[in-house]
């Protein structure tokens, strides 16, 4: 294979998020996203927004609508965005079922149609950082203050890197009631601040799939100098949906205004 055979190959290579997210990942994750940590974090999502019912609310990269559909069920007003036709397949289902109008949409995260149309946009479960660069990352918080009427508000929940540094291990296996095995190699470039992960489906009928994940994981700093470049500011930092202390080993909640004198 030529060099310029190789190159258009890597170019040809989908995003790693193109392919991660749908029946695989489902299996993955919902054992450990549990009715009672989704009430939890729902709460914690009410509490720190404080708005009242009827309020304007955008899930950006809402999944399966974990979130989406309870605060609609709070009697909020809430659209959500996703780039998984998979998971707002499902989420549409279930919302049907509860008889919630909720607005879905299919869109990357790097365009949000929207012009101060929210009272607030949420971001969960480490749905930031995924993009291939920094610039890249930088314009969807643009797209979110876009998005926010002036004064709005947005809630970012994700990893945070001292945890992540802290707690690193390159290699990773779990086994599953149903003896799915999951294994993870994991490779953590301080460089480029970045968390690859190989990961590997070992199905109980012995098929095995593969996956990967790249996370771009931000100091807390570099988050908040983002934010201020898309005149977000940075109200509180918490670690976790409770309000409870930011730790070396907590997770990260950022709580944000978007500046009033942004039009």
């Amino acid at each position: 294979m030529t060099i310029l055979e190789e190159n258009t190959k890597l170019e040809a290579t989908p995003p790693w998020y193109i392919d991660f997210f749908g029946q695989d990942y489902l299996r993955i994750y919902s054992p450990f996203l549990s009715p009672e940590r989704t009430r939890q974090e729902v709460e914690g999502i009410i509490s720190l927004l404080d708005l009242p019912k009827g309020s304007r609310i955008l899930d950006l990269c809402c999944g399966e609508g974990r979130h989406a559909i309870p605060l609609a069920r709070h009697g909020y007003q809430v659209t959500g965005q996703d780039l998984s036709a998979l998971f707002l397949a499902h989420a549409q289902q279930e919302a049907e079922t509860h008889q919630l109008a909720i607005r879905w949409l299919h869109q990357d995260m790097r365009t949000i149609p929207f012009h101060k149309e929210f009272d607030a946009i949420i971001n969960m479960f480490s749905s930031f950082g995924y993009l291939e660069t920094d610039e890249a990352n930088q314009l969807v918080l643009q797209q979110i203050a876009q998005a926010l009427k002036p004064g709005g508000l947005f809630i970012m929940e994700t990893i945070y890197q001292p945890r992540v540094i802290r707690n690193f291990t390159p290699h990773g296996i779990i086994r599953y009631p149903d003896n799915l095995i999951v294994l993870e190699e994991r490779k953590l470039d301080l460089l480029q601040s970045r968390n690859d992960i190989h990961i590997s489906l070992i199905l109980p009928d012995g098929q095995r799939r593969e996956y990967r994940q790249s996370m771009r994981i931000y100091t807390l700093t570099e988050l908040v100098q983002m934010l201020q470049r898309a005149s977000l500011t940075l109200q509180a930092a918490y670690g976790d949906l409770d309000g409870g202390p930011l730790t070396l080993d907590s997770r990260l909640v950022l709580v944000c205004k978007k500046d009033l004198y942004d039009q």
